[in-house]
């Protein structure tokens, strides 16, 4: 089992995961985050620090497109260890769906 951040996290990028990290397994493109499977020792502690609920254990219904997107993005966008503000704006897209169709960047 592993961690994976899903579109919650597009556009809000709040980055308390970031910091209680043990291992650093988390990657920042333009407007989210994900976790780098092969890194993360599955210890947890991402998953309640999230503020939106973004970060989800692979073996729940409908991650797996989550781990192929974390799994692809983590080889290519540049690691983060330490927390940055989030977007001014992030607020309003807190709860909004179909982030990913709408918004998502691969920054590459």
């Amino acid at each position: 089992m592993t961690y994976i951040v899903n579109d919650k996290c597009i556009k809000c990028k709040l980055m308390d995961c970031v910091e209680v990290c043990p291992v650093d397994c988390f990657y920042e493109g333009k407007n989210m985050l994900v976790i780098k499977p092969d890194e993360c020792i599955d210890c947890g502690v991402c998953e309640p620090e999230c503020p939106v609920d973004a970060i989800k254990a692979d073996t729940e219904e409908g991650s797996e497109q989550w781990l192929e997107i974390n799994k692809k993005y983590s080889e290519i966008w540049p690691n983060i260890i330490e927390k940055k503000d989030p977007p001014t704006d992030h607020e309003k897209y807190k709860n909004e769906q179909n982030k990913f169709e709408k918004y998502f960047k691969e920054n590459i």
